[in-house]
């Protein structure tokens, strides 16, 4: 089981903006962009001010995949 930030990208580019973007909003730091960038486990509070910032649910900026 791994986690993707795949749907986070998506929203991202749909809405031009950047890592650095979130940074100035407040909602990541530049540690946490890193971790995200890797797919690697945020915790849940950052991404609810990643929702916050874009107004959307969980789900819409995360999911988890399940390997075989």
């Amino acid at each position: 089981m791994r986690l993707s930030y795949n749907k986070l990208q998506k929203l991202m580019i749909d809405n031009q903006m950047k890592g650095v973007d979130l940074i100035r909003a407040g909602a990541l730091s530049p540690y946490a962009l890193k971790k995200i960038n890797k797919n690697e486990p945020v915790s849940l509070d950052l991404l609810m001010k990643v929702c916050k910032v874009f107004q959307c649910d969980i789900g819409d900026i995360c999911e988890v995949i399940l390997d075989d």
